[in-house]
């Protein structure tokens, strides 16, 4: 079969034209490759005691690693080079994950170094009694561990979709006119801590160890990374699995009977069971975001949330009249926007 061949029969992903045999070798290859790499060192950062923050060191070197392999991909071989355009959020980007992913990732420290039954509970857990298979292997409890979580994931992300008071929090990260890597952090801390509470609870209440909880984050840190990436690649079965970029792309698009669906954080497990997934055979939307307006600033959407639906409402309007005014005068810039 030739290589224009194997193309049109795996044509989803396909947009830039540009594919030679080793650009479409390493479409199917990158994203499993660079999930099992990154594991595997962290895995060996866990497994080494002393000194104590090994496992902090290794899992924070492999997301450098995943960050710097991300950014040259997305410039080798692109999905979409439209996204390449400067959407002046960059900076606003960065702060969401600073004061989202960051602070998590600085609480589990925290709990790991003061004590670990402080906060669940102790082997039997927040619910008084030992539930949790603590004698299986490692491995299968963090497999256990991301089923169980996924469920109250999945419903996390389903009701800030369905519910509009945590939609105005959600909405941020799906302002967003282009995935990649840049804004995979970009939530609300709020819309962040009602994920990561209701994901982490069940563990806790079953009595799972500090360290399958920092399993759990690790696996999620990964795959979110790789899911936002602005990267050709090519899935198969991975997709009724996990979470990938092609199912993510489909989530962000405007159109509700496609951006209503896929709602799983790592794998798509509950999407099937409650018929959430959603996977077409062509191209997903380039032209992605929200239809209601969202500021520009960081600052101003922190507190966009918070304010009433009459003053939001108020701000878009003379927002759009704006950009209709600025348009008439020929002023690019706000005929971007």
């Amino acid at each position: 079969m030739t290589l224009k061949a194997a193309i049109a029969r795996n044509p989803q992903n396909t947009g830039t034209g540009e594919y030679n045999a080793l650009k479409y070798a390493m479409s199917w290859i990158a994203w499993p490759f660079l999930f099992m790499t990154c594991l595997g060192a962290t895995a060996y950062g866990f497994s080494i005691k002393d000194p104590a923050y090994m496992p902090y060191l290794c899992f924070n070197l492999s997301y450098l690693f995943l960050i710097v392999s991300l950014l040259w991909l997305e410039r080798f071989m692109p999905h979409e080079r439209n996204w390449y355009k400067a959407d002046g959020q960059t900076w606003a980007n960065i702060a969401h994950t600073l004061t989202s992913k960051g602070t998590s990732q600085i609480l589990l420290m925290v709990n790991t170094y003061i004590g670990a039954n402080m906060l669940t509970g102790g082997s039997s857990g927040l619910l008084g009694i030992q539930i949790w298979p603590s004698e299986w292997s490692l491995t299968a409890q963090v497999v256990l561990a991301v089923i169980v979580s996924e469920f109250m994931l999945y419903w996390a992300h389903r009701t800030a979709h369905e519910f509009m008071p945590l939609w105005r929090f959600h909405a941020i990260h799906h302002s967003v006119e282009k995935l990649w890597i840049v804004n995979t952090g970009r939530f609300h801390f709020i819309d962040s801590l009602y994920s990561i509470v209701l994901g982490i609870l069940p563990l806790l209440a079953l009595g799972a160890s500090m360290e399958v909880v920092m399993w759990l984050g690790v696996v999620t840190a990964f795959i979110g990374m790789l899911t936002h990436c602005n990267v050709e690649m090519r899935f198969g079965i991975l997709s009724w699995v996990f979470n990938t970029p092609e199912l993510h792309r489909w989530h962000h698009s405007k159109v509700l009977r496609e951006g209503n669906t896929n709602y799983g954080e790592n794998i798509m497990l509950w999407d099937h069971v409650f018929r959430t997934f959603f996977h077409e055979d062509r191209r997903p939307p380039v032209n992605i975001g929200i239809t209601e307006h969202m500021p520009v600033k960081f600052t101003q959407q922190l507190v966009w949330p918070f304010l009433k639906e009459e003053r939001r409402k108020a701000i878009g309007a003379a927002h759009k009249e704006s950009v209709r005014i600025s348009v008439g005068k020929g002023d690019p810039l706000q005929a971007a926007e």
